[in-house]
């Protein structure tokens, strides 16, 4: 068995900490030795003795250690990345048993969650860092660059690529050949049918920038 840290322990942390556990019911793999989290409030629903502590201790962390970075906010979770610097930490590519990823020409970079019921299909690129959330989809040829979250239900159609950091909300549909750009946020339930550009939010049917940022 690996030892294996989560950092985040909130609602995604937990759900993460469930994709391990069923991962380990079939092939039994991973040894969850606790939570990494800066903020770790007295509400919080996991138990106390399974938080590790900070960044900082992380950092500090003498032992090879496999890490997943459970964050939904894809600008938080590229800063926190970024903020791991000790050289004993790895990030392995968490699937969920229930998950469908084709065999034919599929990517998927370090640290990426897969989440149970997720399908992607075929020639798809998956960047570092990308979570794809409960039963969304990826068609055939898209490109996902680092630290995309996906977040549950969204569907993503062919030839789709979609930038850094961007956030994709529950519930959105993206049509074939669109691009999201970098670190743009399309809210819940929005239905992509022209490209997005970066830095904004976007919203509605069809989904149009309210805001840039």
């Amino acid at each position: 068995m690996q030892q294996i840290a989560i950092v985040g322990a909130g609602g995604f942390g937990r759900e993460v900490k469930w994709l391990i556990d069923d991962i380990n019911l079939l092939h039994p793999t991973w040894e969850v030795i606790g939570f990494f989290d800066d903020d770790f409030p007295s509400n919080q629903k996991i138990d106390s003795k399974l938080h590790l502590g900070s960044l900082q201790q992380l950092n500090q962390w003498q032992q090879v250690l496999a890490v997943v970075v459970a964050i939904g906010n894809s600008a938080i979770k590229r800063q926190i990345v970024q903020q791991i610097t000790n050289k004993n930490i790895y990030f392995p590519v968490l699937q969920h048993p229930r998950a469908i990823v084709g065999k034919q020409q599929v990517s998927i970079g370090e640290g990426s969650i897969i989440c149970a019921n997720a399908i992607v299909t075929t020639d798809i690129i998956i960047g570092n860092h990308v979570a794809l959330g409960v039963a969304s989809t990826v068609g055939h040829d898209c490109r996902i660059h680092d630290f995309v979250s996906v977040m549950p239900s969204a569907n993503i159609s062919g030839n789709v690529t979609i930038g850094e950091a961007a956030y994709i909300g529950t519930g959105v549909n993206i049509i074939q050949q669109q691009n999201i750009g970098a670190e743009a946020i399309i809210g819940a339930g929005a239905v992509v049918v022209t490209s997005i550009p970066p830095k904004c939010t976007a919203v509605g049917v069809p989904a149009k920038p309210i805001k840039f940022h």
